[in-house]
């Protein structure tokens, strides 16, 4: 594993006993709209073989299992061993039961064969992997011919207006929640993590790189969140 990789890794660690919360409140409960839309643009069905990419604490993992049913089969991935604990503790307290098996993987190589899944999701992964064209080679790889995926991320928005309210909400709410809980250095991290990010059309070009036979990428919250929408 890079230093890069090593860091995110124990950032993630860090905040996972906060996760949750945390998310609920910076996004006015709005994160869980934006997982139901990505679920949706997944094209996920009854019956099918998901994964969820950085699952993280299992959330969209979850409204994934939901959409796929009794009959479907879902994996939630993470490299992150204290936010999979949390995603198996929620697991085991689910009522009814759902079909989901945690893996501890990095998603640049995924421990799946080729052409595996009918349709994959990922919510804020995207932008912390080490390596982007290889995130979406490795996808592309155990995905199944005709299959879809939708990715999930922040981004910076191209209005100057929405990116001067964007940076001004993460520095002055998002640093200072995560002050309260000793976390100021892993949420400031958010921050130089969206100049890096590829905005929409770069991700569509990426993708197209990697063999997805079309792309899509749908901008929602004024720019400030979007959705890529990949098929193989």
């Amino acid at each position: 594993m890079s230093d890069r990789a090593s860091q995110i890794q124990t950032i993630f660690n860090n905040i996972a006993p906060v996760y949750d919360n945390l998310n609920d409140w910076l996004s006015l409960g709005q994160h869980r709209v934006w997982k139901l839309m990505t679920v949706q643009w997944s094209q996920a069905k009854t019956g099918d073989t998901c994964i969820d990419l950085c699952c993280g604490s299992g959330d969209l993992t979850q409204i994934l299992a939901r959409q796929v049913g009794k009959t479907g089969q879902v994996f939630g991935v993470d490299f992150s061993p204290g936010l999979l604990a949390i995603a198996k503790q929620r697991h085991q307290n689910h009522y009814p039961p759902q079909n989901i098996t945690w893996v501890e993987a990095d998603v640049l190589n995924l421990p799946f064969p080729e052409n595996y899944f009918d349709c994959a999701t990922m919510g804020y992964g995207l932008r912390n992997v080490t390596d982007i064209p290889q995130c979406l080679d490795s996808l592309y790889r155990v995905l199944k011919p005709g299959a879809t995926a939708a990715i999930l991320d922040f981004h910076r928005p191209y209005n100057p207006w929405m990116q001067n309210l964007q940076q001004w909400y993460l520095q002055n709410i998002v640093v200072t929640a995560a002050q309260h809980f000793n976390l100021t250095e892993e949420y400031a991290y958010i921050s130089p993590s969206l100049d890096k990010f590829p905005q929409g059309q770069q991700q569509v070009n990426l993708a197209q790189q990697a063999g997805f036979s079309t792309a899509i990428h749908y901008q929602i919250a004024g720019g400030i969140m979007g959705v890529l929408q990949i098929t193989k």
